[in-house]
């Protein structure tokens, strides 16, 4: 490969420059919180194999669970599940051609924030 002289090309804008965007911070949540599901998928299933190992280690693993940072994960597992529920809604809705206009698509991505949170705290208080 030749000899390049890298110092004199300009450089590109990095993301210090540019302004976050709502629908780029909402389409980055939903591939975080598709992610941190396969994590909730694990606790859950680490918890039916407590279960089916014996009464000791089924009280040890749902102790934890149980506990207040136990109740904080999946509380937060729930967020996760309807964010990444009405963030997928909302790209049904893309998909039929619309939403695209820059007003309408800030409205959306309010939405899916705003919509996950309601429903987490109508889940809790529901169940």
């Amino acid at each position: 490969m030749a000899d390049v002289n890298r110092g004199n090309r300009p450089l590109s804008p990095h993301l210090t420059i540019y302004r976050k965007q709502y629908t780029s911070v909402t389409s980055i949540l939903a591939r975080l919180t598709g992610i941190s599901l396969l994590g909730a998928v694990l606790l859950v299933v680490w918890w039916l194999l407590a279960a089916a190992s014996g009464p000791d280690y089924f009280d040890c693993v749902n102790g934890l669970l149980t506990s207040w940072f136990g109740d904080l994960v999946l509380t937060a597992a729930l967020w996760a599940v309807w964010y990444h529920f009405c963030s997928g809604l909302r790209h049904l809705y893309w998909d039929t051609g619309r939403g695209f206009e820059l007003e309408t698509a800030q409205k959306l991505a309010w939405g899916v924030i705003i919509g996950s949170v309601v429903l987490t705290v109508l889940t809790v208080i529901i169940l």
